[in-house]
């Protein structure tokens, strides 16, 4: 009976609640739990979650068959300014028939996910190694990673090989910090100015950072979200039916445990990192059953596919997918979502998304090597339509 109170409460207080407080009321009256209110410090969380050895907790959901029974577990991680809320749009159909798991978590700091203080590539790795371990789900899984969600997932193969049995980044981001990166390829390029620039302010002067993206004379989010300099007409379209990025509106960010986290992220994702992903070895090379793959969208106005296509080009292990007109957010696509899972499961490719080998060669100054070719592709198994 308190807790009906609690929701009632909540209901009708002067405060109109957010839209994330929204949907945790509608899941309190529907389930039974405890909501956030919008004067609560001290609330309790509504998802699942699980606590970490260093004290911190983790929240999570769990979508697709039980994991008792599944044969492919998947972790996804979500990108900047995401949640584990992101809609990762696997049909239904295609989940049962191969009996897949996923298994979607906030990363520090995010949802309702507890700061990380100490955040690092290898926290981001060693976060999904505990996840996976607490919640049984065996000595081996697939990580899906998305856009910055990438960092944590070029960290399990740095840091986890051994624990992974097949891996896809989705327009992974781009350090230009890479140490094998040519200063030719990037040099003239605008983003890493602006990358630079962020992040400058991010560790040198946070308060002004906070101060300056939080001005009413800035574009808002909404602004941003149709803003061609950042989104092709595809990507444009697919906002339309998106909620955007309610953790980057200025009423979010006005909230310093927002701002932190996302400065963080984008310190860790674009700082200087431990390892060089362009060294990487291949974490399979005895196995045809796992493999690694990146997709990209060649109009993508956040990570060129220019830069994509160099780093698929040194690395000749991974399964490089380019979607023509595509933009950085690929993975709200129809139909996306089932290829990236037919390739990564059952080795199955769609012709449309096959790269130009050619171009990957000719941008990493080297002849095309015929015994490489059926390297950077998988086995052409073209799925029905």
């Amino acid at each position: 009976m308190k807790r009906f109170g609690h929701h009632l409460k909540l209901l009708f207080s002067d405060k109109k609640p957010s839209q994330s407080q929204t949907k945790q009321l509608c899941r309190g009256f529907c389930q039974g739990t405890k909501v956030v209110s919008p004067n609560q410090d001290d609330f309790a969380m509504i998802s699942p979650r699980i606590k970490l050895r260093d004290g911190r907790h983790l929240a999570y959901l769990e979508r697709g068959v039980s994991k008792d029974v599944a044969k492919y577990k998947i972790i996804i991680v979500h990108g900047f300014g995401s949640s584990k809320e992101m809609n990762f749009l696997a049909p239904q159909e295609l989940i049962d028939e191969l009996g897949i798991y996923l298994l979607q978590y906030d990363r520090a700091g995010y949802g309702e996910s507890d700061p990380n203080p100490k955040r690092s590539l290898k926290s981001e790795a060693l976060d999904i190694q505990e996840l996976a371990d607490q919640l049984e789900l065996g000595p081996q899984f697939y990580v899906i990673g998305v856009s910055m969600g990438s960092y944590a997932t070029w960290s399990c193969l740095q840091y986890l090989p051994h624990r992974l049995a097949g891996l896809a980044l989705i327009a992974p981001v781009i350090n230009y910090k890479w140490p094998s990166l040519p200063k030719s390829l990037i040099r003239e390029d605008y983003r890493r100015k602006l990358v630079q620039w962020a992040r400058w302010l991010a560790s040198y002067c946070p308060k002004l950072l906070h101060w300056w993206v939080t001005q009413k004379w800035l574009p808002s989010a909404a602004v941003i979200e149709k803003n061609p300099a950042f989104f092709n007409k595809s990507d444009i379209d697919i906002l339309k039916t998106l909620p955007g990025f309610p953790m980057l509106t200025k009423d979010s960010l006005r909230e310093q445990v927002v701002f932190d986290t996302l400065r963080h992220d984008w310190r860790v994702a674009f700082g200087k990192w431990e390892f060089d992903p362009l060294k990487l070895t291949n974490p399979f090379p005895h196995s045809t059953s796992s493999s690694v793959h990146i997709w990209q969208g060649y109009e993508d106005k956040v990570v060129p596919s220019q830069l994509q296509r160099f780093v698929s080009g040194k690395l000749p292990w991974i399964h490089y997918h380019e979607v023509p007109d595509g933009g950085h957010l690929i993975v709200y696509y129809r139909g996306l979502c089932e290829a990236i899972l037919r390739a990564l499961l059952l080795g199955q490719e769609y012709i449309a998304y096959r790269p130009n080998k050619s171009a990957l060669f000719a941008l990493n100054g080297v002849e095309e090597d015929p015994t490489c070719r059926d390297h950077l592709t998988l086995p052409l198994h073209t799925p029905k339509d």
